[in-house]
């Protein structure tokens, strides 16, 4: 089970909390709470980190369906039974997760008023594995899909109705059965850099200097300007990195400036890099909707919320990825943006340790974004050769990282 503090800026005021259990009586990587204040519509602020402990067996870091009880104030959806259906947000339990989950729901209310009446939305927070095991790189523990397979099973399983995701956790493809047709307005997609002393850019921090990062794209490009940096393993979510910068495990950190801004965390941010310095992940900075393909109440609302310029630069960078089929062994940047009417494309792989790194740049018509995503991952992985590819896949975890977990 988990423990939530009631009195976390994360909490909403006159919420109902239920705990969920796998149906065997082992502990579910699940919590669920229900929204009852319709004044919760104010702009919630994160100014703490949410303290949570998981006390159960192995079992909890499967998939696995959950039972729950439900409380309600209105019975605005009613199935035939006279059940309470209202929209259930499926969403991970992090304080940037939870930023985006409620600012998925705030779009919603504009959109719809009738979803403002009490319990006509509830917010599911879901624990997944990726959350769990904090002390491995993601590469070690699989790959990013680890961060949606519960989310998956529980919108498969008809526990939630739609999922909102970070678009860059999301693989490139998605369970047979649902759709991700939605992409909410994107944040500044570049990385922040936050240093101790105060340093701006990458090029000014002394050799040897310690950074923490536990994405290959950020170490990969951080060797490449100076192969004396020593980049270590450094997950949790942002309050956790930031602690561990004030205590001086490390000499600097990058985050996603749209992560920080989403939680007005933005001050944090030392410097914003740009992508001649640090070229960002694929669908960094974009949020996305995804729900069951044939379930037409969600598609109705999320197809309203969508902002077609983002899906179409998203687009363009997963089919970038998809070429490559790439994977948590091999540093991967990928961006697209929409300049004078023209999807403009730039992409990026490189080995772990900077030594190698291939560039490309595209530019053309909107229409053609997904192909232009696609013919520029096919270009590097050509310049590249099966050989960089190979090597890839045939190193261990440590010679890959070649770091510590810190």
């Amino acid at each position: 089970f988990f423990f939530f503090h009631p009195t976390s800026p994360i909490y909403p005021p006159n919420a109902t909390t239920t705990i969920g259990h796998c149906k065997d009586n082992t502990s579910a990587p699940f919590f669920h709470f229900i929204i009852t204040n319709k004044q919760f519509n104010k702009k919630m602020r994160f100014t703490s980190a949410i303290s949570m402990m998981l006390v159960g067996t192995a079992a909890a870091f499967a998939p696995s369906s959950v039972s729950y009880s439900r409380t309600s104030s209105s019975a605005l959806f009613m199935a035939e039974d006279g059940e309470i259906t209202p929209l259930r947000i499926g969403t991970r339990g992090s304080p940037l997760a939870l930023a985006q989950a409620y600012e998925t729901r705030r779009r919603l209310i504009e959109n719809f008023p009738e979803l403002e009446e009490d319990g006509a939305i509830e917010i599911c927070v879901m624990k997944t594995q990726g959350d769990m095991i904090l002390d491995k790189s993601l590469m070690e523990l699989g790959g990013k899909g680890l961060f949606t397979k519960e989310l998956d099973t529980a919108l498969l399983g008809d526990e939630v109705d739609i999922c909102v995701h970070s678009m860059k956790d999301v693989p490139t493809w998605l369970p047979d059965g649902t759709v991700l047709p939605c992409n909410l307005p994107r944040e500044d997609t570049n990385d922040a850099f936050i240093t101790a002393n105060g340093i701006k850019t990458i090029a000014d921090l002394p050799d040897n200097s310690v950074i923490g990062t536990a994405s290959l794209r950020r170490q990969a490009q951080l060797l490449s300007q100076n192969p004396t940096l020593k980049c270590v393993n450094f997950r949790g979510n942002v309050q956790t990195r930031l602690r561990k910068l004030d205590d001086g495990v490390v000499d600097a950190t990058l985050l996603a400036i749209a992560g920080l801004k989403r939680m007005e965390m933005q001050d944090c941010a030392t410097a914003v890099l740009e992508w001649d310095e640090m070229l960002p992940a694929v669908a960094q900075g974009a949020i996305g909707i995804q729900c069951r393909s044939d379930d037409e109440r969600s598609l109705k609302y999320i197809d309203t919320l969508n902002c077609m310029d983002t899906h179409v630069c998203v687009n363009c960078e997963r089919a970038f990825l998809e070429a490559l089929d790439g994977n948590c062994k091999t540093p991967i940047a990928g961006q697209a943006r929409i300049v004078d009417g023209k999807i403009v494309f730039r992409g990026l792989i490189a080995m772990p340790d900077g030594s190698l790194k291939y560039q490309t740049e595209a530019t053309g018509e909107i229409a053609d974004a997904v192909d232009i995503g696609r013919k520029a991952g096919e270009k590097l992985k050509a310049e590249a050769g099966d050989k960089f590819f190979e090597m890839m896949v045939e190193m261990s975890p440590q010679q890959v990282l070649g770091q510590i977990t810190k």
